[in-house]
């Protein structure tokens, strides 16, 4: 029987959503939170506008790119994107891990266009991005959530594209730089990289992303939830904090403090430094151990924040694909038993791993403790295993 690690994660929260709330918070960061009051009123709206201009400036969003708050997390924000924006152009969807595979059934299958192309890799890799073409309209996701691979730049968008580019990014936003010129539509949800409530998202919107809405009008009927435009021009209001429907402004007081948090830990260059830093942990840690890899091999595209890892100890890829999964899944519950790690086995349609989130809101002391925490549940379970293996 292995030894017990003498360290322990102080906080043991890397799920990847919602994610580990920001160092040192607790329920009284939340007492301003205007409640019982409308988020209409002089004061619920002022506290929405200071979530978007806080947002602004901690992203470095540019002055002329309007940010929405939205209902229904980033799903909700990259819904709206698709169902008002497509149609004009041809569509080039790229797909590497399950949600991008859910905005390519979406597009198909409920909006069912037509001149679609998909460009498809498996998990831990992304597509060939030269083939992108981005005179067409190009759906992706800046960050594979669940496979731990991401675009490395976005030097493959054309800067005279024709098409609009429209950006998942909710794992990504306040963790890697996004190259604003290249980028007409980006979402992200609160829960993710400042571990904010659930259930909210932005929408970024470039000047080429309103022409758009404003001079295209889609052969679906648009839902009330979706809906950016009225009488053909933009929504204004949505961009000064008049959300489409109520918001909970607890969830709005919690956003606030994750983005003054966000300021005061050095802006975007802060941020990004954090998530780095817990991912070099971890890379740190892959290095010198035998029985783990990255599902991500080429350290280019490797995540910083949704950090994927796969088992590759020959004793256990020789067990069965059922035996092999539950080996894998008895290492992280093995960790959620001890309470030193919680909700890292991999994501329900990735293959068997274990996804350890090391966003900025996480400290890199508990990342390394982690680590320590990995090696005894891994040599406990590999004791367990049949001698003859």
């Amino acid at each position: 029987m292995a030894n017990k690690p003498g360290v322990r994660p102080v906080t043991p929260h890397f799920s990847s959503g919602p994610c580990a709330k920001r160092p040192g918070w607790s329920l009284q960061a939340l007492t301003d939170a205007v409640l019982g009051r409308s988020h209409r009123s002089k004061i619920g709206k002022a506290k929405l506008k200071r979530a978007i201009d806080l947002t602004r400036e901690v992203l470095e969003v540019p002055a002329d790119y309007r940010i929405g708050i939205v209902p229904a997390s980033d799903t909700g924000a990259v819904e709206m994107a698709l169902w008002s924006l497509l149609g004009p152009r041809p569509v080039t969807m790229l797909a590497w891990e399950s949600f991008g595979e859910g905005w390519v059934g979406d597009v198909q299958k409920e909006l069912k266009l037509k001149d679609v192309t998909v460009l498809k890799a498996p998990y831990g890799e992304i597509p060939d991005l030269s083939k992108a073409d981005t005179d067409t309209d190009v759906v992706f996701t800046w960050n594979g959530t669940t496979s731990g691979a991401r675009v490395p730049n976005a030097d493959w968008i054309k800067a005279d594209r024709k098409g609009l580019t429209i950006c998942d990014a909710t794992s990504a936003a306040f963790s890697q730089p996004l190259d604003w010129a290249k980028l007409d539509v980006v979402t992200f949800s609160w829960q993710k990289a400042l571990g904010g409530e659930a259930a909210h998202g932005m929408i970024v919107l470039s000047p080429r992303a309103v022409q758009r809405l404003e001079s295209h009008t889609p052969a679906w009927p648009i839902p009330k939830i979706f809906r950016l435009t009225k009488g053909g021009k933009i929504s204004e209001d949505i961009f000064e904090g008049a959300t489409i429907n109520t918001p909970s402004m607890l969830c709005v007081e919690d956003y606030l403090d994750a983005l003054v948090w966000a300021k005061n830990a050095g802006g975007l260059k802060g941020l990004m430094a954090r998530a780095d830093a817990n991912a070099k942990a971890v890379a740190d840690w892959v290095a010198v151990t035998p029985w783990v890899a990255f599902l991500t091999g080429n350290p280019a595209i490797r995540s910083n924040t949704s950090v994927c890892l796969k088992v590759v100890d020959p004793a256990v890829l020789a067990l069965p694909a059922d035996a092999q999964a539950k080996f894998v899944k008895g290492l992280a519950a093995a960790l959620e038993k001890e309470g030193v790690a919680y909700d890292i086995d991999a994501y329900r349609d990735a293959p068997p791993g274990l996804r350890i989130w090391c966003g900025s809101t996480v400290e890199a002391a508990d990342v390394e403790a982690l680590t320590l925490w990995l090696d005894w549940a891994y040599a406990e379970a590999r004791d367990a295993l049949p001698k003859a293996a």
